[in-house]
């Protein structure tokens, strides 16, 4: 995982719904920034798709700028691919942009390995959290709140130490493109 601190991976890359590109100074007047790494066919984000809809509305409305990033590669799992997101976004009820990374380089900059992997920015633009949405997980039985992150975000806002301990993402591994592989990929 990238080190606490460590300034936000720049990116620029097209929304799905709209073709817009987005960048990362686009959201340089919000008060904070999340970044959802996700992809339309895990388990584990379809798990928390509501509490990540519902979080997302509530981040934006207390000022924060949030996004999400596809980089599954089209090649081997289309369905995650940019054809197949505006109905995901419409299902999902997603008012944030879902940007994809067909390249995967914007995933390999944030070092994200899975779906969904979540990281927190500051308004200074550092890393001040990366881990779990919550602890629910598929079949634990565990309902979905956003708990983890909820208390990150709040933490940022209010100009608080991150809660420890900052527990890692659990889901799918990010579907590298054949021969693309990151070098902290490790199977």
């Amino acid at each position: 995982m990238i080190p606490l601190g460590t300034p936000a991976p720049d990116f620029a890359l097209p929304d799905s719904c709209t073709g817009r590109i987005v960048r990362l100074a686009d959201c340089a007047a919000a008060k904070a920034l999340v970044v959802f790494f996700i992809s339309n066919h895990c388990p584990f984000v379809q798990h928390l798709r509501s509490g990540l809809a519902s979080f997302g509305r509530d981040a934006q409305a207390a000022g924060a700028a949030v996004v999400a990033i596809g980089s599954n590669s089209e090649q081997t799992h289309p369905q995650d691919g940019p054809a197949h997101i505006p109905a995901e976004v419409r299902a999902g009820g997603y008012a944030f942009p879902y940007l994809f990374d067909d390249s995967q380089a914007v995933a390999k900059a944030y070092r994200a390995a899975c779906t969904p992997d979540i990281f927190l920015f500051g308004s200074d633009r550092r890393l001040a959290y990366r881990g779990q949405f919550d602890d629910s997980r598929p079949g634990n039985g565990k309902p979905v709140t956003g708990a983890s992150l909820r208390a990150a975000l709040d933490a940022v806002l209010t100009g608080r130490q991150v809660p420890e301990p900052q527990l890692p993402s659990m889901g799918c591994n990010i579907k590298w493109t054949p021969g693309n592989e990151p070098d902290y990929h490790h199977g």
